[in-house]
């Protein structure tokens, strides 16, 4: 929504600065919203204003400095310029207040906007008066709000305001947003409180839960009865972990919300403000010195290891499903062998995947897809029974916006596919706000939560999430001799007990098909296909043939146009070919045709299915009827196949919308060559189904009868261009 305030003060930068390289912005774009390249241009201008030459988007601590000394109260009496005034109340309006006509004056809508501002902060009685000081100056010049927005919290607003106005006079305390909202900023405050209280000094105060800040805590337990201070640090620090907790005195209340809180977190439970109920409270690992039941680790568990971990009290352990890589931890697999031995020494195991994944641009849906299905096969190979949970880690500091753009559609790749083709659980590891978010979003059951990473933004401000099952605190080392090992500490809440007997190690399956390698061969296999279709009278572009009797013309996607279709969901054809144990070739041969043959006639029909006139037709990529859809995955649902509830007539309309999207119509066709096995009398398709069954389920693809026997000839020939390059590419 556009501000005519907020319009005004970029009018204003532009106009007056004109020359935009004289303070390094950009023109602004006047569209009346608040946004940080106005409150970077604003701050930019305060310092050129100031004399500052090295001027920067930050309202570092030079400008603050030299407000400080230059201008540690600005007012009528000392504004040093109506430009500078203008700056100031264009900053007023970014913050949605009033500050009066834009005419460089400090007038009375200035005065009463600079009072609001600061009662709005809690600031008002540190810097009583209608000046602005340099804290609040600094307070003004960014994205920070001083009311509640976004359903905020009234009493979270009343501890930011409180910590504002108790502590802002101290050297390195800043104001802080009175959002209602939990923060980065925030959490930092409540540690630089606490040290103050504990009467550390400017300049030792550091917002670190070091050393010292421990030691001061473990002498400032409070309980019922408490009051001052301390009492309201700790029921803050309550509320900021949305505890139900109220913020003030040490009542009856907040000694039931602490059991609660100690309960939930796996501490000791006692109803008292203790250290280690401070430290979960304050910093994300807590107490690091907590012993936990559980650990992680990238070694192998050998039986002197595996008796050093029972010794310590472990019982859960952490193990990776698969490392990518041959030389780097080369232990961090699980190994042959390294289950039984976990077995035997009362142990259970809780497996995790990871590649990579330490970037977003690692995350999206097909990779999400992907390794869901990678984590699937290795899981089976280890031997993890049905119902394991098994943790997809997201190993970074992901911001809120990554969550959203990356990390979500990422898990609803993993989600859909582990839910459709196995009977295992998803678990997230990650931040806490990653693992809260998934799981919100319905994609992850349990979460493995790195809290050993305390100022990761994602960790910083989140309470611990609310399903839990392990929370990462330290990375220490057992044993001694064989039996030393490095693991990382963590404490377990009992919502997953990991696995405690397994399957027999399933051989591993060297022959599947793995993605093409378009740059060795896609150039060679598009030259092939487009002259296998031309022998056969399906030229690049156009065409015609007969179906039911009519003749039609193939003129909406070239040849190579559904070949770019095919190639581009090369990673699910492969995934999908991979979990099912059959070629790919069998389900791209017919998707690729089908795209290539789309006609008018296709269109027509399903434009009338939209339109209510017919209740089904052939559609989507693999052109492919919802009643064949329903049946193909009914009967691979009732095989134990895919997982699902069965369908039926009333699922028609439901069934047709879902494909039209191309994951969901490609892996239809899948099922369908299964289907169409049972069909027609034959093997389910393997990686060594023959020529003729190849030939025969091609053709059932179609249908039966004559234009489907046909259709199997042409489509063989397709097939086996494929194939040829899927081996090429599964060679290499």
């Amino acid at each position: 929504m556009s501000d005519s305030r907020v319009l005004l003060a970029q009018e204003f930068i532009n106009n007056t600065y004109n020359n935009g390289a004289t303070i390094g912005i950009s023109k602004l774009e006047e569209n009346g919203q608040t946004s940080w390249s106005t409150m970077y241009a604003l701050t930019r201008a305060l310092q050129y204003e100031i004399g500052i030459t090295a001027l920067s988007d930050n309202f570092g601590p030079t400008t603050l400095s030299t407000l400080q000394t230059e201008y540690p109260s600005l007012n009528t009496a000392t504004v040093p310029s109506p430009t500078f005034c203008c700056i100031l109340q264009s900053a007023l309006y970014c913050k949605g207040y009033d500050g009066g006509g834009l005419d460089g004056v400090y007038n009375p809508r200035v005065k009463a906007a600079v009072i609001k501002l600061k009662q709005n902060m809690g600031a008002d009685s540190a810097f009583p008066g209608d000046s602005l000081e340099p804290k609040v100056v600094k307070g003004l010049f960014n994205m920070d709000a001083y009311v509640t927005v976004s359903n905020g919290s009234s009493v979270i607003r009343s501890i930011q305001q409180w910590l504002n106005g108790r502590y802002v006079n101290r050297r390195d305390f800043f104001i802080i947003p009175c959002d209602g909202h939990h923060s980065r900023d925030v959490a930092k405050s409540m540690l630089l409180a606490i040290q103050y209280e504990l009467g550390m000094a400017d300049g030792t105060a550091n917002g670190v839960f070091g050393p010292g800040t421990q030691s001061g805590l473990r002498s400032h337990t409070v309980e019922i009865g408490a009051t001052g201070a301390w009492a309201q640090l700790f029921t803050a620090a309550m509320a900021l972990n949305g505890r139900n907790a109220l913020f003030g005195n040490f009542t009856a209340d907040t000694q039931a919300a602490v059991r609660e809180f100690q309960s939930f977190a796996a501490l000791p439970v006692s109803g008292a403000g203790d250290f280690q109920t401070w430290a979960s409270l304050l910093v994300s690992y807590g107490d690091q010195t907590r012993k936990g039941e559980a650990c992680d680790g990238v070694t192998k568990i050998t039986s002197a290891r595996a008796q050093a971990l029972q010794d310590a009290g472990y019982r859960y352990i952490g193990r990776y499903l698969y490392n990518p890589s041959s030389t780097s931890l080369p232990e961090k697999q699980i190994q042959p062998g390294e289950l039984d031995t976990i077995k035997q020494y009362g142990l259970r195991c809780f497996p995790i995947y990871q590649t990579w994944s330490r970037s977003a641009d690692y995350f999206h849906y097909s990779r999400g897809c992907v390794d869901a299905s990678s984590a699937i096969e290795w899981a089976r190979i280890h031997g993890f029974k049905s119902g394991t949970t098994i943790y997809f880690a997201v190993d970074y500091d992901a911001m809120d916006s990554e969550v959203t753009t990356y990390i979500l559609p990422h898990f609803r790749g993993v989600w859909q596919t582990i839910r459709e083709l196995s009977a295992y659980v998803v678990g997230i590891y990650g931040p806490r706000n990653v693992c809260q978010r998934v799981s919100d979003a319905g994609y992850a059951v349990t979460s493995f939560v790195c809290d050993m990473s305390s100022g990761f933004s994602g960790n910083l401000g989140y309470p611990l999430p609310t399903n839990w099952a392990f929370d990462q605190i330290a990375t220490i080392t057992i044993g001694s001799g064989d039996g030393f090992i490095e693991i990382d500490n963590n404490i377990a809440s009992g919502r997953d007990i990991g696995q405690g007997d397994f399957d027999p190690r399933t051989p591993i399956t060297d022959d599947l098909d793995v993605d093409f390698d378009k740059a060795s061969y896609r150039v060679a296999l598009l030259m092939d296909v487009q002259t296998y279709l031309t022998s056969i009278g399906v030229p690049e572009t156009g065409g015609e043939g007969w179906i039911d009797g009519d003749i039609v013309t193939y003129n909406l996607i070239s040849t190579t146009e559904a070949f770019d279709c095919v190639m581009e969901a090369d990673w699910l054809f492969t995934n999908l070919a991979r979990a099912l144990k059959l070629r790919k070739a069998l389900v791209q041969a017919p998707v690729m045709w089908e795209l290539r043959k789309l006609n008018p006639f296709d269109t027509a029909a399903d434009d009338a299915v939209r339109i209510g006139l017919r209740d089904d037709c052939s559609t989507g990529w693999g052109q492919i009827f919802a009643w064949v859809a329903i049946a193909a995955r009914n009967y691979c649902v009732q095989q134990g196949i895919i997982n699902g509830e069965l369908l039926n007539d009333d699922d028609m309309r439901a069934v047709w919308d879902l494909l039209q999207d191309p994951h969901y119509n490609i892996a239809t066709a899948a099922y369908l060559t299964i289907y169409n096995a049972h069909q027609i009398g034959v093997a389910r398709p393997s990686l060594t189904t023959g020529q003729a069954d190849t030939q025969a389920l091609l053709a059932r693809y179609n249908g039966t009868g004559d234009d489907a026997a046909q259709y199997g000839r042409e489509l063989i020939g397709l097939y086996n261009v494929l194939e040829n390059y899927n081996g090429l590419s599964r060679a290499q």
